[in-house]
């Protein structure tokens, strides 16, 4: 067969959650499955890192993808006539955008629809780009695959696509993450928290990933108890919003936070590794895969009792309301003070964590294409 595949995510040193989903699978599935030709389509001059096997062919379909607008030109005019060029014989999309205007089967990866619920917490013209086509390609799309059975319920629910139609591909997590030796977190400690203990929260600065309150309780922890503690956010500042500005004018311990800005694969994993818990109280995912880094590394975790985070940590979390500050404060108190849950929690993480590897997500997401092809020839 020849498959064609959207890589436009595939971005050198700047690899997100969907990002790093495409790369673990396709890099998998490319190298398992000789037999086929696939042909990467980048918006932007390719890393050669992204080429993974021979029977991959790279395409740069211009312009690049940087705004709605332009994700229309992409999607409905430039890529249809690449597709039918290439005679290809169907296209994957790992982040879920499609084309309406080709009859090629395409299955698409849909990791939540935090756009539908949230609306508002996106720059206007992206969720209104969103909250309008994103439909459309859920019923275009010859098969679908979503990252948890909260995002395969939803999907079903809010778009009204049959659940037969929609597989589960749960995230994995990178074989770097591993728990910390004690010489490790003590240099981890001393690098980035002055040597002091300290929280972690892993996720782009976006509304959704709910830090303006997790600053708040953070705050409130360290007004009700002295000792030295650090609260460390990684991640890029795409949407430093009001609600993110009148938070931090209300933290009174500013000291006591660090922002790293993004960090690599290894730092992160020591960054983790060295915590005293993992604070994740978004309160809105499709799967949340830095729970599942953190129990890989026998770190604890506080998270949201909301959308998928219980399907992902079951019992190996402390849980919150993420609206509500003095609940989050909480539980954050309970990981601080209570040494038994911690060593309790790391333990049901690292068990946990072992059912979450991207050799399964690859094969799922496979299975799922195969299964589209299938129903082609019906």
């Amino acid at each position: 067969m020849r498959i064609a595949v959207n890589t436009r995510l595939l971005l050198s040193d700047k690899l997100e959650g969907i990002g790093w989903f495409a790369h673990e699978t396709l890099s998998r599935i490319v190298q398992q499955h000789p037999e086929h030709e696939f042909h990467f389509i980048f918006d932007r001059r390719p890393d050669r890192r992204f080429i993974y096997a021979p029977n991959v062919h790279a395409h740069v379909l211009w312009p690049p993808t940087r705004h709605p607008l332009l994700y229309v030109l992409w999607f409905e005019y430039r890529l249809p006539s690449l597709l039918q060029t290439l005679k290809v014989d169907a296209f994957l999309s790992p982040d879920g955008y499609l084309s309406t205007r080709t009859d090629v089967p395409q299955l698409a990866v849909m990791h939540d629809l935090n756009f539908e619920h949230y609306p508002a917490d996106l720059p206007h013209a992206y969720s209104n780009y969103y909250r309008k086509w994103f439909p459309r390609f859920a019923r275009k799309a010859a098969r679908l695959v979503t990252v948890s059975n909260f995002s395969k319920q939803d999907i079903n629910e809010r778009y009204g696509i049959p659940l037969e139609k929609i597989d589960v591909a749960h995230n994995g997590v990178a074989d770097v993450y591993t728990p910390c030796s004690g010489e490790e977190q003590l240099a981890t400690r001393t690098a980035i928290a002055g040597g002091d203990p300290y929280f972690i929260c892993v996720g782009s600065l976006q509304p959704r990933k709910n830090i303006a309150r997790l600053l708040l309780a953070f705050d409130a922890l360290v007004r009700r108890d002295a000792a030295p503690l650090k609260l460390v956010i990684v991640g890029e500042a795409f949407w430093w919003d009001a609600r993110m500005k009148e938070a931090w004018d209300k933290v009174q311990h500013k000291d006591r936070v660090v922002f790293t800005g993004r960090l690599g694969q290894d730092a992160l994993r020591n960054a983790i590794g060295g915590a005293l818990a993992l604070a994740y109280i978004s309160y809105f995912e499709g799967f949340g895969i830095p729970v599942a880094e953190a129990m890989k590394c026998g770190v604890p975790v506080l998270a949201a009792k909301a959308s998928s985070l219980p399907e992902v940590a079951g019992d190996a979390a402390v849980y919150c309301d993420p609206f509500n500050v003095e609940s989050i404060t909480n539980g954050l108190a309970k990981l601080r003070n209570d040494g038994a849950i911690r060593t309790m929690l790391a333990q049901a993480g690292i068990t946990r964590a072992q059912r979450f590897t991207w050799d399964n997500t690859a094969q799922q997401l496979w299975a799922s294409f195969e299964r589209m092809m299938a129903e082609q020839k019906h």
